[in-house]
């Protein structure tokens, strides 16, 4: 019987450079993130705008999601030890699950005030607001470009999801804004601001679904385990395949283990290494667990503690 467990560097965080480079990205966009917090919460109270308020609410939960991308590139570095056998990977889920639904709690508190706001409307400082939009707007577009530019792996372009969603709403208010100026109608804001908060949920809805997945071990989104199963039936040499399992240790760090037995006249050995090549080509997955026995030798080892157990008695 061989045992076998391929680990080909997941490249989970980025190595030298790519780990430095990403880390600056985030850290550049968690800054800049930060000072639009400051503006549009500013001019959301002084301009009277709900929908400055909103997206202010949406770039606190962003640099929370920031934070927790540059901690997850710190803890990919750090090697597995004692009983975290996979390190910390995981803590970054942990946070999406909480993070998400914040985000919820901030769209459903948003919509609850603007639906408030549409039956009892209010002016805005319509210029103030503009201004301040497209200051946000410009470091949205500052943030999506030094995270573009920082490249690296899922967590980065999570994050960057996140500044385009930003950039988008800042967009948003400019056009509720304008169009309060050209037309009075007071609704603009808040209506501007049930759209703000929808996408808010829409993106939180997401990031609670992912969490969830990874943490009730579901199989990677887009990998079908019955044709993975199958492929895995099919490598030269092999004759059964039980006792599969494909899930998620984190994001981007799918695995799988399973036991598989090969025919009588096949090297174990070289039956796994086809078996975790054709893995890590076809499926993308890394970080495999094989159990290789040949044909019949299981019952073998069953007479054999049945002889034992005999011999007791």
């Amino acid at each position: 019987m061989a045992h076998g467990h391929a680990h080909h560097g997941h490249g989970h965080g980025h190595h030298g450079g790519g780990r430095d480079a990403s880390r600056r990205g985030l850290l550049i966009a968690l800054g800049l993130t930060l000072a639009v917090f400051g503006v549009e919460v500013a001019g959301g109270i002084v301009g009277g705008s709900l929908a400055l308020l909103a997206d202010a609410g949406h770039l606190l939960t962003d640099a929370g999601s920031l934070v927790l991308a540059l901690v997850a590139v710190h803890y990919a570095s750090r090697p597995p030890e004692g009983r975290h056998t996979f390190g910390w990977q995981r803590a970054e889920i942990l946070a999406a699950l909480v993070n998400g639904a914040a985000l919820l709690a901030i769209g459903a508190i948003t919509i609850y005030a603007a639906i408030g706001r549409l039956f009892d409307p209010s002016g805005i400082d319509g210029w103030l607001t503009i201004g301040v939009a497209i200051v946000g707007l410009i470091f949205n577009l500052g943030s999506a470009e030094a995270l573009r530019r920082a490249g690296g792996g899922i967590n980065v372009r999570a994050a960057l999801g996140h500044v385009l969603a930003d950039a988008a709403a800042s967009a948003g208010v400019i056009v509720a804004a304008l169009i309060y100026l050209a037309t009075g109608w007071r609704g603009a804001d808040p209506v501007a601001s049930i759209g703000i908060a929808v996408l808010i949920m829409l993106g939180a809805i997401g990031i609670v679904r992912d969490a969830v997945d990874v943490l009730m071990e579901a199989a990677p989104e887009g990998v079908d385990v019955e044709q993975l199963g199958r492929a895995l039936a099919a490598v030269e040499g092999v004759a059964e395949v039980h006792d599969l399992h494909v899930w998620t240790v984190t994001s981007g760090f799918p695995a799988v283990a399973a036991h598989m037995t090969v025919q009588a006249d096949a090297e174990p050995w070289l039956v796994r290494a086809r078996s975790a090549e054709m893995l890590r080509n076809h499926f993308g997955v890394e970080h495999t667990t094989l159990q290789v026995e040949r044909e019949g030798d299981e019952h073998r080892l069953l007479q054999i503690r049945q002889q034992l157990r005999g011999r007791d008695s």
